[in-house]
């Protein structure tokens, strides 16, 4: 094992849910930021270690502050500070934790702080009752950011409307059931107890947003109360993000954290962490139902901890969608039949925008220290199952000290597909979903191929169509795109 002060060690989490039927009532994200890595220092047994903070990293979210790692620095007591900020992405809540680590093993940093917030549900509520919250100023600029923003639609996607991420997770999907041979009706009964699994999960985790028990047939039957949104997938498998939820984690060397009196039980060790990214773009990829960045990514992360999948005790597999949690289980072939979350995921977990992967770090420490020695993978996702952050961590320390890995050579040497803005011709139904307004199908939007390989986008305005998608399978359907993007369809499957 590494020197105790080249360790890097997460030493205290702490987490937030504020549900008040009064919004005006609440704490605004920049408090609920502080609120919660001051129960990360008492979770570490060592409050103090706040005040000798030497960065902070923020996740962006949907306020407004600037600079909101400055502000919370100063509330919480810490000197000189370097504050962090990300760009929008699910994968960079692990991204910071890693970058964290990496900056605590080459000595530079020593006590960091890593923190999220958002109150989706008091910016919802107050919106219908007429009235604004209060926002802190943060004025500045973070002292540095992790990346930069970047396009994450392709010209081909806007110009047919293409800016819904349940759409685009839905067209995933959809490639998943009829790359696996599986009828609509056995998919929809797969993908129902997939996300039943998720919500018993949810119901024994006290940090989780939704803890009322649904069933598999609740969760896939389209309702009043659970509208279908983007078929197959109904409010019940959508990320929620109208949650008001924080989280924050404080990590720090070894050596530290034995001097500060942390006890040896609250230790959760970081032992191989890699990142990658697939296209930006989904009209790019080469096939919808696989990520290459997922695959090597992921495999790379279990080779630097020394361990294969099976020998993993707990998972949590980021789930905005349950297409993103299906192309990741494949991906590292882990069963659906096991437990893919330690949260419930972003239906019942909570969904808070980018923030989400730092309460499933923090509620995977609880359980690697409930169940001493026991390892848990946990991954990132961002964009359209573009970029990946996966992180091995345990209360075990690591043999052979923290393992990092960037293996982007390695996934931009899979080849990509041209994809075209304006065709005019044949082609076969690659992918679809029927989009939905108020439980209503309003426009169907297919994923199509030329005959050549290339990609293009149709929609299908017709009703008595639309619903005919969601009762046939209409992926391996030839049709014709007239040039402005309307998809006439053929009758009967190639």
């Amino acid at each position: 094992m590494s020197a105790p002060r080249e360790t890097p060690v997460i030493v205290g989490v702490g987490q937030v849910l504020q549900r008040l039927d009064d919004p005006r009532e609440g704490v605004e994200p920049l408090e609920m930021m502080r609120i919660a890595l001051e129960r990360a220092g008492a979770d570490a047994g060592a409050p103090k270690l706040l005040e000798r903070a030497e960065a902070i990293y923020v996740l962006r979210g949907a306020w407004s502050y600037e600079d909101p790692g400055r502000e919370i620095a100063r509330r919480i007591g810490a000197g000189s500070i370097e504050t962090i900020g990300t760009p929008y992405g699910g994968n960079f809540a692990q991204a910071c934790v890693i970058d964290a680590a990496r900056e605590i093993q080459a000595g530079r940093r020593d006590v960091v702080l890593v923190t999220g917030a958002e109150n989706g549900r008091s910016q919802g509520r107050a919106q219908r009752l007429g009235v604004a919250l209060r926002e802190s100023a943060a004025p500045g600029a973070p002292d540095r950011k992790l990346a930069e923003d970047k396009a994450i639609f392709h010209d081909a996607e806007l110009a047919r409307g293409m800016n819904s991420a349940g759409d685009i997770f839905a067209i995933i999907e959809s490639a998943i059931r009829f790359a696996r041979g599986e009828t609509l009706e056995a998919h929809a009964r797969r993908l129902a107890t997939l996300w039943a699994g998720f919500n018993a999960v949810a119901c024994g985790n006290p940090h989780a947003w939704i803890r009322e028990p649904y069933t598999a047939r609740e969760i896939g039957e389209a309702s009043p109360d659970n509208p279908m949104i983007s078929y197959p997938y109904t409010r019940l498998m959508n990320a929620n993000a109208r949650v008001d939820m924080g989280a924050g984690l404080v990590l720090c060397s070894l050596e530290t954290a034995h001097r500060a009196g942390v006890p040896e039980e609250r230790l959760v060790y970081l032992h191989a962490a890699t990142e990658a990214q697939d296209s930006p773009f989904l009209s790019t990829r080469a096939e919808f139902h696989r990520s290459p960045g997922m695959r090597i990514a992921g495999t790379r992360a279990l080779e630097l901890a020394g361990r294969s999948i099976d020998e993993i005790d707990h998972v949590d597999l980021y789930s905005c969608f349950p297409s993103a949690v299906e192309v990741a289980a494949t991906e590292l072939g882990i069963s659906e039949d096991r437990p893919l979350t330690v949260t419930g995921g972003l239906t019942f977990g909570g969904g808070p925008l980018n923030s989400y992967t730092l309460h499933a770090i923090a509620r995977m420490a609880e359980v690697l220290r409930e169940e001493r020695g026991s390892t848990g993978l946990i991954s990132g996702n961002g964009g359209w199952l573009a970029k990946h952050a996966f992180g091995i961590y345990s209360s075990k320390p690591p043999r052979d000290g923290f393992r990092y890995a960037n293996v982007q050579e390695e996934v931009d040497a899979v080849p990509l597909r041209e994809a075209l803005v304006d065709w005019d011709g044949p082609v076969a139904i690659e992918a679809y979903t029927v989009a939905h307004r108020k439980g209503t199908p309003r426009i169907a939007h297919a994923a199509c191929l030329t005959d050549d390989g290339r990609r293009t986008w149709g929609s299908v305005h017709d009703p008595a169509s639309m619903q005919t998608m969601m009762r046939e399978e209409f992926c391996g359907r030839r049709g014709r795109i007239d040039g402005a993007g309307r998809l006439s369809l053929e009758p009967g499957p190639l």
